[in-house]
């Protein structure tokens, strides 16, 4: 048969060295990442920055003077383990300087430069404090690094395990495929296709056309869907033309749904640019993006911060990032880079177009709903999830929400503008209300349809308004 040994060649040759070796990479990114999780310190003052400070104060202000006991009194306490000092470094942590009251009374009585003292005192611990800092700046980017491998080695055996487990299912297709590229003159000179768990298969094809025509490999993938029934797209970032030299293309199955959006929104009033910014787009093969970030505040600087959320979604997915990972490191990129003042929500769900499963995930972002298709009738749902915004804490996990999503299903995201204007108390509740009212239309309609609601209490929106629907047909 065409291609069969070659096939099981690269399927259980290369194929199988290239997973055993994609497995050991992950498995050493992982001990990597345990290493530098072990090797955690203490973020506070420590005992040795008290007594260090102590003794500069000492050395700088004291000098022969042999009254002084300050030191004695920190470290010799009737417990045996320090409490005083621990007060002092506690103190200053919380108020950023000591007072006299925080000193031991024997010290205020007996001290004849205690002013000079504690400023001295106050001064080192300051610069303790300063270096304790930037130590834990480079902690939080070890953390980031860590992070990363760890994701990476999840990433690498994720795929050693597809590429294991994947199923030769080339020699059945064959014949036909041979068949119906030869009528269009296209010699295939070899070809492998593999299926996957979720189902979706994907096509190795090395192929040359005759006669020196041109074929693009756009026409190449519905002949060959056409061969085996099924509908096939190429690969992103692959060849657009196939010649008469030897050329390898990547053929991917579409999944069994499909997914369009629509999005309605208008900035608040008084403001040119909105604070908010979604993204749709196909990232992995067979997998759709939705996501909406809403700025802190409005205006160009917030919509700057929500779109360098989008934007980092957008690259970390493309790589094949999982959403949690995609939101945890864009949470520890945004606290490096000091936004912890200026903190951006986000709200990102995938669906996978083979199986129909959405996993959403939330950093801060307001409740978004599932409405059911219309025809068939139910109650909307409520999705929500509580977690801060983006760029606020270190570490954060966010939680899934995953669903089965059918025919005609709406995926509702909303920023808060839009639920804020909402009447009455419970927001989430009356939204949902309105959303089992609405009559079935088109996602674009739909969300005109939201946004018009939300505006009619507020007359001129007092907050960025963005509403983004994507309807799920099978």
């Amino acid at each position: 048969m065409f291609g069969n040994r070659e096939v099981h060649r690269k399927l259980s040759g290369t194929g199988g060295y290239a997973a055993g070796r994609l497995a050991e990479i992950s498995e050493s990114l992982g001990q990597l990442a345990k290493v530098m999780k072990n090797s955690g310190e203490d973020p506070g003052l420590s005992r040795e920055d008290g007594i260090a400070a102590l003794e500069s104060a000492a050395s700088m202000v004291c000098g022969s003077c042999d009254r002084c006991g300050m030191k004695q009194e920190c470290l010799e306490d009737q417990d045996g383990e320090n409490y005083f000092l621990y007060y002092l470094l506690r103190s200053f942590e919380k108020k950023g300087a000591l007072e006299y009251p925080d000193m031991p009374r024997e010290f205020l009585d007996r001290c004849r430069k205690k002013t000079d003292y504690l400023q001295e005192l106050n001064r080192s611990l300051g610069r303790s404090t300063m270096n304790l800092a930037w130590k834990n700046r480079f902690l939080e980017s070890r953390d980031a690094v860590m992070l990363q491998f760890e994701e990476m080695a999840g990433i690498l055996g994720e795929f050693s395990g597809q590429m294991e487990q994947a199923a030769d299912v080339t020699e059945a297709l064959v014949p036909a495929v041979r068949a119906a590229f030869r009528k269009r003159r296209i010699a295939l000179e070899d070809m492998l296709v593999l299926k996957y768990g979720d189902g979706r298969r994907e096509a190795f094809l090395t192929a040359r056309t005759g006669n020196g025509r041109c074929v693009t490999v756009k026409d190449m993938a519905a002949l060959f869907g056409q061969a085996v029934g099924a509908e096939f797209i190429p690969a992103r970032n692959g060849k657009t033309l196939v010649t008469r030299k030897s050329s390898m293309v990547r053929l991917i199955e579409k999944g069994s749904y499909r997914i369009l959006f629509g999005c309605a929104k208008t900035p608040k009033e008084g403001e040119e640019v909105s604070g908010d910014n979604y993204m749709f787009r196909n990232t992995l093969p067979g997998q759709v993006a939705l996501s909406l970030s809403d700025g802190m505040g409005s205006g160009p600087a917030a919509g700057a911060d929500s779109e360098q959320v989008m934007e980092l979604a957008e690259q970390l997915l493309d790589t094949g990032f999982s959403a949690r990972s995609t939101l945890k490191l864009i949470n520890t990129v945004l606290l490096l880079n000091g936004m912890g003042d200026r903190p951006a929500t986000m709200d990102l769900g995938l669906v996978n177009l083979y199986t129909g499963v959405l996993e959403m995930m939330k950093l801060g972002a307001a409740a978004s709903f599932l409405l059911p298709d219309r025809r068939g009738g139910g109650e909307a749902e409520v999705l929500e999830s509580e977690t801060v915004p983006a760029g606020v804490l270190n570490p954060v996990e966010p939680v899934m929400i995953s669903r089965k999503l059918w025919d005609g299903d709406k995926i509702i995201m909303v920023s808060d503008g839009v639920l804020d204007a909402m009447p009455g108390v419970e927001k989430e509740k009356a939204f949902r209300e309105f959303l089992d009212g609405l009559p079935d239309a088109g996602v674009q309609e739909t969300a005109e349809m939201i946004l018009t609601f939300a505006l009619s209490f507020e007359g001129e929106p007092r907050d960025d308004m963005t509403v983004l629907v994507g309807g799920i047909y099978g």
